[in-house]
């Protein structure tokens, strides 16, 4: 099967599905058929749809039923395992799996991205950690630049490393134009996160997520 990766971030709201569809453009200007994925989303406009998945959706160059792209999708934006709570649904990972290994024979590149941070509670005992465990897939981490970010991105690193996952690279996402000593912060996690710089991805930038991929690489790039 084709290479696919899991995708977290240090918080939520800090650009996980801009990088995401960033980088399924960065495969796109490579000459790779790329498929996102957003197996669990909260919150829904009035048609029923999220606007995450519609983005992950657009910056696809595969086509496919969001069903596949979405099993799980929750109309309050709520954290994950409430809403489902309320919804009386139980998230499985294997229709998960099965929708990762199904795209991952019709594209070159699959990017599956997570809910949250990295440990989020699924329900049941369960958590986005868990997920990225069941699918095996190596990990790429958002890191959004803001105080604190070093922090949250070294416990993170911890987490995965702790469940046996490989982090192949992280994204430095600057989600704070007015951060101070931002160069300072960005020297100091390329020294202590175990993995490679894949960008950095200005505040804003021109052309919005397709603007972003001229400053991002792929993993083993």
């Amino acid at each position: 099967m084709s290479p696919a990766y899991f995708l977290t971030g240090t918080d939520t709201e800090i650009g996980k599905t801009f990088i995401t569809c960033a980088l399924l453009q960065r495969a796109g200007l490579d000459g790779l058929k790329a498929a996102g994925l957003k197996p669990i989303a909260a919150g829904t406009d009035e048609a029923g749809r999220n606007d995450d998945v519609e983005a992950i959706r657009a910056a696809s160059n595969v086509e496919l039923p969001r069903q596949i792209i979405n099993p799980y999708c929750f109309a309050p934006a709520i954290a994950p395992h409430i809403a489902a709570a309320e919804a009386g649904v139980g998230i499985e990972f294997e229709a998960i799996r099965m929708s990762c290994d199904e795209v991952r024979q019709q594209a070159d590149l699959v990017i599956v991205e997570g809910v949250g941070g990295f440990c989020v509670p699924l329900g049941a005992g369960q958590n986005t950690a868990d997920l990225a465990v069941n699918l095996g897939l190596p990990v790429i981490l958002v890191v959004g630049m803001r105080l604190g970010c070093i922090n949250h991105a070294l416990l993170t690193a911890e987490a995965i490393a702790a469940r046996g996952l490989k982090l192949v690279g992280w994204v430095a996402n600057r989600i704070d134009p007015a951060m101070s000593r931002f160069d300072e912060n960005l020297a100091t996690l390329q020294t202590l996160l175990p993995a490679p710089l894949l960008g950095v991805v200005p505040f804003g930038p021109p052309g919005g997520a397709t603007g972003a991929a001229a400053f991002l690489k792929l993993p083993g790039a």
